[in-house]
């Protein structure tokens, strides 16, 4: 607070310009799409002190984001109206068309930035469609559970115009977490996106494989999970080298070559397919390594798969 003085019209002068202690004005936001993830993106705003516009296509899901301060639109062109900084999460990409679309020409002049997952192909299309709205756009993706929004364990990415994400980047810091700013390039997000979700979806679905397969013995999942961990942390060890190798291209196999993964492989098939477990996948993977194999890489390690799965990428 300013001193008083023996002038009252100092006094007042000083006092309407002395904004010291008054809470800074933060920018408002709209959010798209009221699933959980899109929930969860509200209320991290909300809580950061932004005002905070959504619609969803079944209002009643806004019901809870709206008993915490949230402003309810009545529909898309509402709801961008509201904001300079739209956020989408919505299904796929059909469905964030689908919402812009019914946005009308309130977008003009925004900034979109679509957290749907979907193709790298895809987010460019939709760079280009905003791009013909005079819309700004910027891509993203969001690598971690629901219950992390909002915490220092989110984890986003981000790709599109420098100056967008700059000028945007103190409100989505709201989200909390580690952002990651990719590039220019639009589809960068959506190329880690569905990159590190392969390798999600490939991992969890040979968890579950393997309790599966551990089951078929009369070995309990609980049992198995302990030796599982290890596993995954051997995975993890090996995650810097294997990227040193795919990126060099040289992948030396004298530890372990592609020949002996693709009998184990099949091995291991085999095993499930004589305990009635389903080894389409095993099979699959045994598919590739026997090719691998076949083209001449057997003494290679097994990172050399990767030149078997895209021979055209350089």
């Amino acid at each position: 607070m300013s001193a008083r003085t023996d002038n009252p019209a100092a006094d007042l002068a000083a006092a309407t310009s002395d904004t010291s202690a008054a809470p800074a004005v933060k920018q408002p936001v709209t959010v798209l799409g009221l699933g959980p993830m899109g929930q969860a993106l509200a209320r991290a705003f909300l809580a950061a002190g932004h005002p905070t516009t959504v619609w969803n296509r079944t209002a009643s899901r806004a019901d809870a984001v709206v008993a915490e301060g949230a402003v309810l639109a009545a529909s898309p062109a509402e709801a961008v109206r509201a904001s300079d900084l739209v956020v989408v999460c919505v299904l796929n990409y059909d469905a964030v068309f689908a919402v812009l679309g019914a946005a009308g020409d309130d977008l003009k002049g925004r900034t979109v930035v679509n957290l749907t997952a979907d193709t790298p192909e895809r987010a460019r299309t939709a760079a280009a469609h905003a791009q013909e709205r005079g819309v700004t756009y910027l891509d993203g993706a969001i690598m971690t559970p629901v219950q992390t929004i909002g915490t220092p364990h989110a984890v986003f990415l981000y790709s599109g115009p420098r100056d967008a994400y700059d000028t945007h980047r103190p409100t989505l810091d709201a989200l909390a977490g580690t952002p990651t700013y990719l590039g220019e390039d639009h589809a960068r997000a959506a190329s880690y996106d569905v990159a590190l979700l392969d390798l999600w979806w490939t991992s969890v679905s040979g968890l579950v494989h393997s309790f599966a397969l551990a089951r078929s013995q009369g070995v309990a999942a609980g049992d198995l999970a302990p030796f599982a961990r290890n596993i995954g942390g051997l995975l993890v060890s090996f995650v810097d080298e294997f990227a040193r190798q795919a990126d060099a291209r040289e992948y030396p196999g004298a530890d372990s070559d592609l020949t002996s993964a693709a009998t184990a492989i099949a091995h291991i098939a085999h095993a499930s397919e004589e305990a009635g477990v389903d080894a389409s996948v095993l099979r699959a993977a045994q598919a590739v390594a026997d090719r691998a194999v076949a083209e001449g890489r057997g003494t290679q390690s097994t990172v050399a798969m990767t030149e078997t799965l895209a021979p055209g990428a350089r």
